[in-house]
Parts: structure tokens; C-alpha cells; sequence
């Protein structure tokens, strides 16, 4: 396998206190391998691995219901690429984190969802189910998001995430490399 035949996968995030950054990373990690890119300390090298990328996994926390406003910078930097559809038919994914079991997550990937629907991208939602449907699976998922991953974060320094959101970012980050690796050998 050369490098040509391996998909690129980037992951843009936002992370004040550390918990969007140990998510990207453990996504990273279950993904294989992945450029890991923090939008407040971009280069111009970080813009053409996305333009070269085969999926784009973007990351907020989730402030005052929605995704962060730093976050939101690097959504209107990369929208210059909008007219001309650069990253049409790139993969999208998205992850995000609050310290509320809720604390409105959904609207925060929503923004994501519509901002890659705008770009023309393809989105690739969360397929991993826990408990209840699967006992075995207690915590996995834990909160039944299927747009894209849901974390609460722990507060503590030490592990900002939960053992069980880890696990579910993992297998997330799996999905999106089995998803971008057959997406990446059918094109042309």
C-alpha cells in the first residue's frame, strides 16, 4: 500500500480546558493515524493537508448551546472555500463535549452538520449503540447520539474523559477510517 492509497483524515478543533483536544486525540487513535489540527495555532500547511484530505472530523466543545465561538472562526476562515466547492464531497464528521450530560450538544453538531452540508460535504454520523439495547455495552454512546459524538466531560484534569466516551470515540474514530478508506478507493 502506498501513501497515495492511505485516505487522509484531519481533525480541526477547539479546545479551551482540554477536553475536545483528548477527544480528537483518542479518535486519532481509533481512527489509525490522523493530521490533528488546533484552529487557534493554524498553518498554512494545516489548510492544504485539509484541501487535501479525504474526511474532516471537526470538534467544539459545546458553549451557551452551541458550538464555541473560536470554533465558529475556523467554520468562516475555511467558508472562503464555499463559492468554488473545494471540499465538495469531502467526508464531515463532528464531536463535541459539555460538562452536562445534555448541555445541549445536539444544536452544536447541527451547526457542524449544516456547515459541511454547505460545503457540499458528505456527513458520516455515530453508529456505535450501548446500553440499553446492548447490557454488554454499559456506557458506550451513553448519550444515544447518532449525528456524530457526544462526550461529557469529567471536570478532572487527569481524565477529562470518561473510560466509557474514550471507548466510544475510539470505536467513532474506527467508523471514520473504514468510512474515509472506502469513500478514498472509490474515487477518481
Amino acid at each position: 500500500m502506498t501513501q497515495a492509497d492511505i485516505p487522509l483524515i484531519c481533525i480541526p478543533y477547539f479546545s479551551a480546558d482540554g477536553h475536545t483536544a483528548a477527544l480528537a486525540g483518542l479518535i486519532c487513535e481509533g481512527a489509525g493515524g490522523a493530521r490533528l489540527i488546533d484552529v487557534t495555532a493554524m498553518v498554512d500547511e494545516d489548510w492544504d493537508a485539509l484541501d487535501a484530505a479525504t474526511l474532516i472530523a471537526m470538534g467544539t466543545p459545546t458553549y451557551m448551546g452551541s458550538s464555541a465561538a473560536r470554533f465558529d472562526m475556523f467554520i468562516e476562515e475555511a467558508a472562503e472555500r464555499w463559492q468554488h466547492q473545494a471540499w465538495g464531497d469531502k467526508m464531515a464528521a463532528g464531536f463535541t463535549v459539555a460538562v452536562h450530560p445534555s448541555g445541549d450538544k445536539l444544536t452544536a453538531l447541527m451547526r457542524l452538520t449544516v456547515f459541511a452540508a454547505q460545503m457540499g460535504m458528505i456527513w458520516v454520523g455515530q453508529n456505535t449503540i450501548g446500553a440499553p439495547v446492548f447490557p454488554e455495552a454499559v456506557g458506550l454512546n451513553r448519550d444515544g447520539s447518532w449525528l456524530g459524538l457526544m462526550a461529557t466531560g469529567d471536570g478532572d484534569s487527569e481524565t477529562p474523559i470518561s473510560a466509557e466516551d474514550a471507548q466510544t470515540a475510539r470505536l467513532f474514530g474506527a467508523r471514520l477510517a473504514a468510512a474515509a478508506s472506502r469513500w478514498h478507493t472509490g474515487a477518481e
